[in-house]
């Protein structure tokens, strides 16, 4: 009631300004395709882009990784890790230098049509089928649920 009757004599009160955006969210734009985001979205990764040098620059060493996935014909990854190099953004220098540790692995992994999708499908399956025993899963009577399950 207090509050009610004060609200007419606030004259000039400016509201509060909106909250700025947590980083969950900042971060999620960033991941998110840029078709898949709406208009409000992306005037307010627009804006935030706008106001942090450091946030664009990540913003497009994460659409060209994102880009390099996708198509790895189009750009190489030492390319990319260039590129990175050039720039002052620590968090991806430690991403780069992980991928250069296993480059070999991780150009086979882009460039070759091989994966371990069905085995680790399988694995997730078999998992699955242990939680739903509830810990009463011995060897034997998992080794049963499985092969029954086929």
């Amino acid at each position: 009631m207090i509050a009610a009757y004060l609200r007419p004599l606030r004259t000039g009160a400016q509201p509060p300004p909106p909250r700025p955006r947590s980083t969950r969210t900042i971060s999620r734009w960033i991941l998110t395709r840029p078709d898949r985001l709406h208009d409000d979205e992306q005037r307010q990764l627009r804006d935030a882009r706008h106001c942090c040098p450091e946030l664009d620059t990540l913003a497009r060493h994460v659409g060209a990784f994102a880009h390099l996935l996708t198509r790895p014909d189009d750009a190489t990854l030492a390319d990319w890790i260039a590129a990175v190099r050039g720039d002052n953004l620590p968090a991806l220098h430690t991403y780069a230098t992980g991928l250069e540790r296993d480059l070999d692995a991780v150009t086979a992994g882009l460039t070759l049509p091989h994966n371990s999708g069905p085995v680790e499908g399988h694995a997730n399956r078999i998992k699955m089928i242990k939680r739903q025993m509830y810990g009463r899963a011995n060897l034997d009577l998992l080794r049963k649920r499985v092969l029954l399950a086929n």
